[in-house]
Parts: structure tokens; C-alpha cells; sequence
């Protein structure tokens, strides 16, 4: 079963080129020569926790509505203690997701990590994100296949780390998907702060009056930020948390060509059209939500 899961989980999220891990034996620290940590937003993997019941069907519904492929369901462990899951993830042109189906009771603190991000060097990653002002959630621990750690960061955002024993290459995306990051207003300054000091990551936009529509709040606005880095794109949206279902709910975003063409594609899967299209500073977005309960934002560019 360890094969198989070893199969599965190389062929989703394939670790880095022969370029990266070597920047991975790059001595630990959080100095020049062990940054940057990210590789590629192609070895980003949303997470998504289902019933066991709705996992297939949720797979199944995301690669009818954004392409790709979806791997054969596999039975292991992926946490440090006693657990077993059924595993299936897809592989779509938009960003890839990992989704967890458990048959036994979920070991806390997993379920509430929303991204699995590939680093360089576990290690010396989790180090430099403690002197950057993120909290070890769950020390780095041994997977079948590689090593993983959960961390925190202010706000209360918690995200996965992972290295691969194997590493293999993996295609660029045709668009990259956007993490979306929800943290009340007063840390919004401090997460970005020292998330971009950990990712080196490069400030696009910060719009203290963004249109309030965003977040299901037409007669208002809030605070959005946009990053970018070797981790790919992330969103941070600074609330006062009085946020409407399914406001909140979505982690990732996902950018496609053309927005109604892929919402009829979604409906015809069995996903719900959670709030309809709306137009905003150059974006139409729409929210959906996929067999199981996953909520994705979904948008495409104004032309």
C-alpha cells in the first residue's frame, strides 16, 4: 500500500527539478544561501477534508470542471500519529488539490491547514519560519514518501510544509491559482509582514478600500492585499469578520478563461453555484461548492 501511495503522491505533487533540490542541501539557516524556500506554484496543493462517501464525486467534479486528471484513490497515513485516510487528488491546469477522505476520527490540529507548499529544505524552511514569527503547529514528522511540518502564522493561518525523498519535475500551470487568506484587520499587518519576509515575496497591491462586494459586503469596502512569490500568488483579506456565508469558507481562487463556460461545467458536475457572477476591478468572480463542501472562488480577467 506504501507503493502505492508513493506512486500517487509523485505523480501530483512532483518535488523539485534537479536546480531545486540542490538549493535544498544548501546549508540550514535563514541566511541568503537557504532562501528562497519555494519552488513552483505547480507544487501547491490546496487541501480539501471530505467524507469518505463524497470523495470520489468530489474529484470527479472538479477535473469535469477545470481539466486535467485525478489519481487512483489510495488508503494510507498522512499524520504523525495513528490514522488512515483515503487519498485521491486532481490534477488540473488550474492548481492541484489534495483531498482526504478519513475513515478514522481526523488527529487534531489537521484539517485546519489550508495549502501544502513544497520547500527546498524542510528543515531550515521551518526554521526560518519560527524566526519570521510563525508558530510550529506540528513539529517535521516522517510521511511515507518524505517529511511535512504545519506551521502558523499570524492571524491565525496555518499551512503545510513538505519534502519529498524523490524528486521529480512537474509542468508549469496555465494559471496560477491564488491563495486566499482571511485574518481580522489588526493582523493583517504582521502576517504579511513576516509571511513575505519567509517567502520573499514581492508586494503587487495593497488597497485599503477595496470593493466591499468582494467579500458579500456591497455598501462597503476592506482591506485586500495581494502578494506574489515562488510559492505563487496569495490574497490577504482584512475583515472585521462580519462575513456572510460562504465569505471566508473559500481558500483558494482559481483563474480560468472563461468564467460562465466553466460554471455551466461545475453545474453539470453536481456543484452548487454558491453567489452568481459579479464584476470587480478588472476580475468576474463567481463562489461554488463542490460535492463534500469544498468552496473555491472562481474568476476570470475583464477583458
Amino acid at each position: 500500500m506504501k507503493r502505492t501511495f508513493l506512486v500517487l503522491l509523485l505523480i501530483v505533487l512532483s518535488a523539485a527539478s534537479a536546480v531545486s533540490a540542490r538549493a535544498g542541501d544548501a546549508p540550514p539557516g535563514t541566511g541568503e544561501a537557504a532562501r528562497p524556500f519555494g519552488v513552483g506554484p505547480q507544487y501547491d496543493t490546496s487541501h480539501v477534508y471530505v467524507a469518505p462517501a463524497d470523495l470520489e464525486r468530489f474529484v470527479a467534479s472538479f477535473v469535469a470542471t477545470f481539466g486535467g486528471k485525478a489519481t487512483a484513490q489510495s488508503t494510507t497515513t498522512v499524520t504523525p500519529t495513528p490514522s488512515t485516510t483515503l487519498l485521491q487528488a486532481a490534477l488540473a491546469p488550474v492548481g492541484l488539490v489534495s483531498a482526504f477522505g478519513f475513515t478514522s476520527p481526523v488527529p487534531y490540529p489537521f484539517g485546519s491547514e489550508r495549502t501544502g507548499y513544497l520547500v527546498t529544505d524542510l528543515d531550515a524552511a521551518v526554521r526560518a519560519a519560527r524566526d519570521d514569527g510563525a508558530s510550529i503547529v506540528v513539529a517535521p514528522f516522517d510521511d511515507p514518501i518524505g517529511r511535512d511540518a504545519v506551521v502558523e502564522w499570524p492571524g491565525g493561518v496555518r499551512m503545510q510544509f513538505y519534502r519529498h525523498t524523490v524528486q521529480t519535475q512537474s509542468p508549469a500551470l496555465e494559471t496560477v491559482p491564488e491563495n486566499r487568506v482571511y485574518v481580522p484587520s489588526d493582523a493583517a499587518d504582521a502576517f504579511v509582514s513576516d509571511f513575505s519576509r519567509f517567502a520573499a515575496a514581492t508586494l503587487v497591491s495593497d488597497d485599503a478600500h477595496a470593493p466591499g462586494i468582494e467579500v458579500g459586503d456591497p455598501a462597503g469596502t476592506y482591506r485586500r492585499i495581494r502578494l506574489e512569490s515562488l510559492f505563487g500568488k496569495l490574497t490577504v483579506l482584512a475583515t472585521d469578520g462580519h462575513l456572510a456565508y460562504p465569505y471566508g469558507r473559500e481558500t483558494t481562487g482559481y483563474e480560468v478563461a472563461d468564467l460562465s463556460g466553466t460554471l455551466a461545467k461545475a453545474r453539470a458536475a453536481g456543484a452548487a453555484v454558491l453567489v452568481p457572477p459579479y464584476t470587480s476591478e478588472g476580475r468576474e468572480a463567481a463562489f461554488v461548492a463542490f460535492p463534500g463542501g469544498y468552496v473555491a472562488e472562481i474568476h476570470s480577467r475583464v477583458k
